[in-house]
Parts: C-alpha cells; sequence; structure tokens
C-alpha cells in the first residue's frame, strides 16, 4: 500500500497503469486470501482483525489518491474517508468491549463497489466509477448502521436490567 500510495501521489494526472494495477493485484490478493480462508475452514482471531481493518486501508489509500486528482466526488470520498475511519474506531472500541461485530453482508457487498469505483477511477473512466462509487458510499452507510444497531444490541444485553 505505501507503493501504490508513492505512485498514486506523484503521477502527475493520478490515471496511470502502474498504480492502477497495483491497487487491482492488493485488492485481489485480499480478496484471494479471504476466500482461501473461507472455503477451507481457516479462521484466525488475528486474521478476523487484519482483514477488515486492511480492507478498510485500501480504501483510504485509494480515495487519498482520487482525493489528491479530484477523480472522484470530493464530497463523497469525504463521507467514505470519515466512514472507513469511524470503523476503525468502533472496531478498536468493540475489541475493547468484548463485542462480536462479524462482517455483515451488506458491509461485504458494499465492497466490490467501493474498490471497484476506486479502481476505475485510478484508470481514468469516471463515470463508470462515479457510479458504482455511489452505489457503494449507500451500501457502506447501511452496513455501518448495521454494526452499529447490532453493537448496540450487544452492550445493552451485558448490561443489568435496573428496575425501580
Amino acid at each position: 500500500m505505501p507503493v501504490f500510495l508513492v505512485l498514486g501521489l506523484t503521477l502527475d494526472h493520478g490515471t496511470a497503469a502502474v498504480p492502477a494495477v497495483l491497487f487491482a493485484a492488493i485488492g485481489f490478493g485480499d480478496f484471494a486470501d479471504g476466500a482461501a480462508a473461507r472455503v477451507t475452514r481457516q479462521y484466525s482471531r488475528l486474521g478476523a482483525l487484519v482483514d477488515p481493518a486492511s480492507d478498510r486501508l485500501l480504501a483510504i489509500c485509494g480515495a487519498v489518491v482520487c482525493w489528491r486528482w479530484a477523480l472522484l466526488p470530493r464530497w463523497a470520498l469525504a463521507i467514505l474517508l470519515a466512514r472507513e475511519l469511524a470503523m476503525l474506531v468502533l472496531g478498536r472500541y468493540s475489541l475493547r468491549k468484548g463485542l462480536q461485530l462479524r462482517i455483515n453482508r451488506i458491509g461485504r457487498a458494499a465492497l466490490v463497489p467501493v474498490l471497484g469505483a476506486l479502481f476505475f477511477a485510478l484508470t481514468g473512466l469516471k463515470t463508470l466509477a462515479t457510479v458504482l462509487f455511489m452505489i457503494g458510499i449507500v451500501l457502506a452507510l447501511a452496513a455501518t448502521a448495521r454494526y452499529v444497531q447490532t453493537g448496540i444490541t450487544q452492550l445493552r444485553q451485558r448490561r443489568p436490567d435496573v428496575r425501580c
């Protein structure tokens, strides 16, 4: 990811083959790793923690490069960046509280259009990237609401019911 960031931020216009291919390779590698873990049922606590964090970091890196070159609407990139940073903070909070927040289907579905949009933006396909990005943002925000709802429910279940 650092190599992608350096290349993406230092090129003349932001749309070049090398950073786009590197972004796709990182994303595909992450997807393949997760798929292999699910197929072989080889889960680890570390993998469960690192995989969502790496997805978020890849989205943040892609959004930073797209922001630098205005490859996608900056207001939408700001929403994505705020969401991803909030999810990193909420993930850490949930770990401290011992909550069991698993990746939900909406969140998994959001990842494809968000990362796809960032890739297509890096290749210069701005219209396709923008449409995918809007779909991805809506799904990502819906997933965030679901995570928050699940966390609140778990916290309430742990709290003793105090009635007067």
